[in-house]
C-alpha cells in the first residue's frame, strides 16, 4: 500500500455538485481516491509517501473515449479520402492480411495514443465496421488485451461475430506462408466465448469484454423477403449475440444505426436496454429517440466520423428525452485521432452550427459526455469518471501554463475550447503513474511505435495494398478530389 498526495491544482471534480476546487488537494492510497477538497480541508501530506506539485495543473478524471476500433492504428489513411477503398483495404488487413504481431502492435500503438491523450479508457471493437471482426481465433484478442495491459490503461475490447454469409474465411500466416480457414457463426461465438473466460477481468480487472454484433440496416433488409430463411438467420444471429452478452453481463454494443435500424433492433430483435450502447445513431426519428429513452438504452456520439458527415445524431434531442449520450472518437482511422479534447469541441461546434446556436451543448456538459456520463453508460460509474473518495485513482493533470490555456481563470473552458491532448501531463490509473511530465513510464514509447511501422508494412505487403499509399490526384489546388 503506497499513497499519493496531489496538491495545487485546480480540480475539476465531475462530482454530483460538479465541485471546481482551486488550490485543490487529491489523495490516493493504492488503487483509490481517499480525500478530495481544498488544501485547507485536507489533512497535512506528513503520511504521504509521494507528494505530487500540480501547481499550474487542472486535475481531472480520466477521459473516456466510448467507440473506437482496435486495427485502424496501423491503416490511418489508405486510400485517402476514398471511403470504399479504405474499408476494403480494413476487410483485407483483418481478415486476411494480419498476423498476432499486428495486432499486439497496433494494441500497443492505439493504447499508448490514449494514454499520451488522457484517455484512461477506451471501448475498441476488434475490427472494421460492424461487419469486420477478427473473431476466427481467440489468440488475436489475446495479443491485444496483453498489449494493453502492458501498458496500463483501462480497456473495452468488443468481440462477436462478422456480418453474415458465413462461413467467412480468414487466413492465418506463419512466416511467409499462409492457409485460408472457413469459420462458421458458431465458430465465432466459441471464440467470444473463450476470450470471455480468460480476459474479462484481467489485468486487474482493467481489461473488459463487451459483445459486438452487427447493426441491421434498410439496406440489408431490402432484398430479403419477410419469412425467409435468409432474415430468419440474420435475425437469429442479432439475438445470439445479443443473449451471450446477457448471460455473460456483459455490455452489449452495435455500430452504425440510422434511419430505422434503432426501432427495428427494438421491434423486430429486442436488443436494446441500459446494458446497450448504440454507436452513431444518426438521423433517428422521434419515435426512435423516444424508445432510447424508454429503454435506458445509451448512445454514442462520433462527431468526428464519416458517419456524421452524411446524417447527424441527435445529441441535444435525445439529451432533452433524458437519454445518456456520450463520445466516442472511431479512431483512429482514416482521418482522425484519439484525442478525446478535439471530439468535445468538434461536438460542440457540430451541434451549434445545425441549430445556429451557439447555446447548444454547452461545455460542462461535453466534458460529461467523456468522464461522468461515459463511466455511466459504460457500467463503470461506481468506479470512474469523477474525482470522489471511494473510485479508483484515475486521474490526468493538464498543463494550463501553455500561451493558449493562459490565463488561469475560467478553466472548464480552457480545458474544454482550448485544450489539446498535448497538453496532458500526467496520467495515473489504478493509482499508478503512467505518465509524468509527458514521459511514458509503463512501457518502450520509442520501440511501441518501431514495431507498429514495421507491422504495418508488413502487413501492407502481404495485403499487396501498398498503392493505396499514393497521394491521389486533385489533392492540391481544388476544391474537390
Amino acid at each position: 500500500m503506497s499513497t499519493l498526495r496531489i496538491e495545487g491544482g485546480t480540480l475539476i471534480s465531475m462530482d454530483p455538485q460538479r465541485r471546481i476546487i482551486d488550490d485543490g488537494v487529491v489523495v490516493i492510497d493504492d488503487d483509490r481516491i481517499v480525500a478530495v477538497g481544498a488544501r485547507h480541508e485536507v489533512a497535512a501530506a506528513a503520511d504521504a509517501d509521494t507528494l505530487m506539485d500540480a501547481r499550474g495543473m487542472a486535475v481531472l478524471p480520466g477521459l473516456i473515449d466510448c467507440h473506437a476500433h482496435a486495427g485502424h492504428g496501423l491503416v490511418k489513411s489508405l486510400g485517402a479520402d476514398d471511403g470504399e477503398a479504405w474499408y476494403q483495404a480494413c476487410e483485407t488487413f483483418y481478415t486476411r492480411a494480419s498476423n498476432e504481431d499486428f495486432w499486439a502492435a497496433e494494441a500497443s500503438l492505439a493504447s499508448l495514443e490514449r494514454l499520451k491523450f488522457g484517455v484512461t479508457c477506451g471501448v475498441s471493437l476488434f475490427g472494421g465496421g460492424d461487419s469486420i471482426l477478427r473473431t476466427d481465433d481467440p489468440v488475436f484478442a489475446a495479443r491485444h488485451c496483453d498489449a494493453v495491459g502492458k501498458v496500463g490503461i483501462r480497456s473495452v475490447l468488443a468481440i462477436g461475430p462478422c456480418r453474415p454469409p458465413f462461413p467467412r474465411r480468414f487466413l492465418r500466416w506463419q512466416g511467409q506462408q499462409s492457409h485460408a480457414t472457413d469459420i462458421s457463426f458458431d465458430d465465432q461465438l466459441a471464440t467470444c466465448i473463450s476470450v470471455i473466460e480468460q480476459y474479462h477481468g484481467a489485468s486487474d480487472a482493467r481489461i473488459q469484454i463487451c459483445i459486438v454484433s452487427p447493426t441491421i440496416r434498410r439496406e440489408h433488409l431490402d432484398d430479403l423477403q419477410p419469412g425467409s430463411s435468409q432474415l430468419h438467420e440474420l435475425q437469429a444471429q442479432a439475438r445470439a449475440a445479443r443473449d451471450l452478452s446477457r448471460r455473460h453481463g456483459l455490455l452489449f454494443t452495435q455500430d452504425g444505426h440510422t434511419r430505422g435500424s434503432v426501432q427495428y433492433a427494438h421491434e423486430e430483435l429486442d436488443i436494446l436496454g441500459p446494458d446497450a450502447l448504440l454507436s452513431h445513431s444518426t438521423e433517428l426519428s422521434e419515435a426512435e429517440i423516444t424508445i432510447c429513452a424508454e429503454s435506458n438504452t445509451r448512445i454514442v456520439h462520433n462527431p468526428s466520423a464519416i458517419a456524421s458527415i452524411r446524417g447527424r445524431c441527435p445529441v441535444p434531442e435525445l439529451l432533452d428525452a433524458g437519454v445518456t449520450v456520450v463520445l466516442g472518437s472511431d479512431a483512429t482511422a482514416p482521418d482522425r485521432s484519439g484525442d478525446m479534447f478535439r471530439h468535445m469541441q468538434q461536438c460542440m461546434h457540430y451541434h451549434r452550427r445545425h441549430f445556429r446556436d451557439p447555446g447548444v451543448i454547452p461545455p460542462g456538459k461535453a466534458l460529461e459526455m467523456v468522464t461522468i456520463d461515459a463511466a455511466e453508460a459504460l457500467g463503470m460509474k461506481h468506479d470512474i469518471g469523477s474525482l470522489e473518495v471511494g473510485k479508483k485513482a484515475d486521474i490526468i493533470l493538464v498543463d494550463l501554463c501553455k500561451p493558449h490555456l493562459i490565463p488561469l481563470h475560467m478553466p472548464l473552458y480552457r480545458i474544454a475550447y482550448f485544450a489539446n491532448g498535448s497538453d496532458v501531463d500526467t496520467v495515473i490509473v489504478d493509482g499508478r503513474v503512467l505518465m509524468r511530465a509527458r514521459k511514458v513510464l509503463s512501457v518502450d514509447e520509442q520501440e511501441i511505435m518501431q514495431r507498429a511501422h514495421t507491422e504495418a508494412e508488413r502487413a501492407l505487403e502481404r495485403a499487396d495494398l501498398k498503392h493505396l499509399l499514393n497521394m491521389p490526384d486533385g489533392v492540391w489546388g481544388r476544391s474537390h478530389y
